[in-house]
C-alpha cells in the first residue's frame, strides 16, 4: 500500500514542489500589518489545498490578528486513532534583505537545497504532511488514520490567539495523539527522534541609585553604584561550574536516568569550539555539554545596561542598571515559581544603597517529555530509519515550543515532534534553505508514519 503512495510523491515531485513554490511565495509575515492580507492569502491557499484533498469541515477561523486554518477528515472510522496534525504557516520578516542571495519569497534551488523564507519555519514543513495527504487519497482514495488539522498564522508572535482557541473549541480538537513538524534534525542525513523540549520563564529587572546621574569623583566612595550592585547580583546567580545557586532552582528536577545519557551519546554532538568559536565547552558540573544543552536547566543572562555607551570616558555613576534573564526548564519546573525564585534572590542578594523593580516577561512554556519507549515515538523511529537508510538517534531540545505543552495540558495526548531541518537551514536569518533530501525522504518518512500509526 505504502509503495504506491511514495511513488504518487516521487511521480508528481515536480508539480508537488511548484505549488509548494506558489505557497512560499506569499509573504505571510505575521509581526508585520503591513502583510496582513498576504497572510490571509496564505490561511486561503492552505484552506483551499485541504478542500482539493478532500478534508471536511475546512474553515478560516478569524481571530483578533490572523486566522486559524482547520479541517478533519475521518473517514478511517471509530477503531483508527485520530491524529491532530498542528503546523504554522506564517513565517518570520526577511530582514535584513541585502543579506540574501536569492529572493526571499522566490524559491531558488541550487546545492541540493531550497532558499526561500519560511522553506523550513515551517510552510515547507506543514506543505510535506498535506501533500502526503493528497498521495494517500489520490491512490488509496483515503487516509490510514483520522487526521483533524490545526494550522496557525501567529506562531512567530507567540501564538497569540490559539491557546485560547485549544481551550475553548476542545472537543474539535480531540485527538489520540499530535504531530508536529516544526523541528529538524541533529545533522543533515541523519534521522533524529525529539522526544522533549525545554520550557522557558523570562524577567527582566533593574537596580537604581540616584535620582540622576552623578559625578564619580564628587560621590564615588559614598553612593552605591547601581551598575557594580548589577554586576553583583548577576554573579551571585551562578557559580564557575555552570551550578545555578538561586534557592530551590532545582527543586522537582530528576536525575538524568542513565538509560536517557545513553541515548544522548550515541546522538552527534555539535563542536562548540568549531561551530562557534569558543576556546571550549562548558556545562554543569557532573553533565557533558550535550546533556546539559539537552536536558537540564539552565539560566542566562541574555543583555545588560547602563551608564555611558559612547566613545571615551565619561566619570560618572549611573542612576540605573538594566539586565534581562532567561531560564530553559525541564520537566519539574514551572515557569511562574522559577520566576518567583529568581526574583528572591535578585532581591536578596540587592547590597543596601539601590533599590531594584522585578518584571516578569510573557515568554514562559513548561518542559515537555514524551516517553521514548512509547509506541507511538517508536514507529516514527522506525519510520525515519525506512526512509533515510541509517538509524534514528533520540534527542531532547534546548529550545522551547509552547504549543506543545498547550496541547499536552489541554488533551493529555503524546505529541510526536517529526520534523526533517538541518542545523544548515539559517532559520529566522537570512538565506533560510531546507535540503531537498529532507523534502523527499520526510515526506516518504511521513508515508510510513502514517500507515504504521494505523497498525
Amino acid at each position: 500500500m505504502t509503495n504506491q503512495v511514495v511513488a504518487y510523491l516521487q511521480g508528481n515531485r515536480e508539480q508537488l514542489l511548484e505549488k509548494l513554490y506558489t505557497y512560499l511565495r506569499i509573504p505571510s509575515i505575521s509581526t508585520d500589518s503591513t502583510y496582513k492580507e498576504d497572510v490571509a492569502k496564505t490561511a486561503g491557499f492552505t484552506a483551499d489545498y485541504l478542500k482539493e484533498i478532500g478534508f471536511d469541515k475546512v474553515t478560516i477561523q478569524e481571530t483578533e490578528r490572523h486566522p486559524i486554518v482547520t479541517g478533519e477528515w475521518l473517514g478511517a472510522g471509530p477503531d483508527k486513532p485520530t491524529a491532530l496534525f498542528y503546523g504554522h504557516y506564517d513565517v518570520q520578516p526577511a530582514d535584513p534583505l541585502p543579506l540574501w542571495d536569492s529572493e526571499p519569497f522566490e524559491p531558488t534551488e541550487r546545492n541540493g537545497r531550497i532558499y526561500a523564507r519560511g522553506v523550513s519555519d515551517d510552510k515547507g514543513q506543514v506543505f510535506m504532511h498535506l501533500a502526503v495527504f493528497e498521495a494517500f487519497m489520490k491512490t488509496e482514495g483515503k487516509l490510514p488514520i483520522n487526521v483533524k488539522v490545526c494550522i496557525e498564522g501567529e506562531e512567530e508572535i507567540g501564538s497569540t490567539n490559539l491557546h485560547a482557541v485549544l481551550h475553548e473549541q476542545t472537543e474539535q480538537f480531540q485527538a489520540d495523539f499530535a504531530i508536529i513538524s516544526d523541528s529538524g534534525m541533529v545533522e543533515a542525513g541523519q534521522p533524529t527522534m525529539l522526544y522533549g523540549l525545554k520550557g522557558a520563564a523570562a524577567l527582566e529587572f533593574s537596580v537604581y541609585g540616584p535620582d540622576r546621574d552623578l559625578h564619580s569623583g564628587m560621590y564615588g566612595g559614598a553612593v552605591r553604584n547601581p551598575l557594580q550592585a548589577l554586576a553583583h547580583i548577576l554573579s551571585s546567580l551562578k557559580n564557575e561550574e555552570e551550578v545555578v545557586q538561586v534557592e530551590g532552582f532545582y527543586d522537582g528536577v530528576e536525575e538524568l536516568p542513565e538509560e536517557e545519557r545513553k541515548l544522548m551519546a550515541q546522538a552527534p554532538g555539535e563542536d562548540f569550539v568549531q561551530t562557534v568559536g569558543v576556546p571550549e565547552a562548558v556545562s554543569e558540573k557532573g553533565y557533558t555539554a550535550k546533556e546539559h544543552t539537552m536536558a537540564r536547566p539552565t539560566l542566562e543572562i541574555n543583555g545588560m545596561y547602563g551608564g555611558y555607551q559612547g566613545e571615551g570616558t565619561k566619570t560618572i555613576i549611573p542612576a540605573e542598571a538594566t539586565a534581562k534573564i532567561t531560564s530553559r526548564l525541564v520537566p519539574g519546573q514551572d515557569p511562574v515559581d522559577i520566576v518567583e525564585k529568581i526574583t528572591a534572590h535578585i532581591e536578596k542578594h540587592a547590597p543596601a544603597g539601590v533599590r531594584v523593580e522585578v518584571r516578569p516577561e510573557p515568554f514562559k512554556a513548561k518542559a515537555y517529555k514524551v516517553d521514548p519507549n512509547h509506541p507511538l515515538i517508536q514507529k516514527a523511529a522506525e519510520s525515519l530509519t525506512q526512509a533515510f537508510g541509517k538509524e534514528t538517534v533520540f534527542v531532547r531540545m534546548g529550545g522551547s515550543i509552547p504549543v506543545v505543552e498547550w496541547i499536552d495540558t489541554v488533551y493529555q495526548i503524546p505529541v510526536v515532534l517529526l520534523g526533517f531541518g538541518t542545523p544548515e537551514d539559517r532559520l529566522h536569518s537570512p538565506n533560510e534553505s531546507f535540503p531537498l533530501e529532507s523534502f523527499d525522504k520526510g515526506m516518504e518518512t511521513l508515508v510510513y508514519y502514517y500507515q504504521k500509526a494505523s497498525e
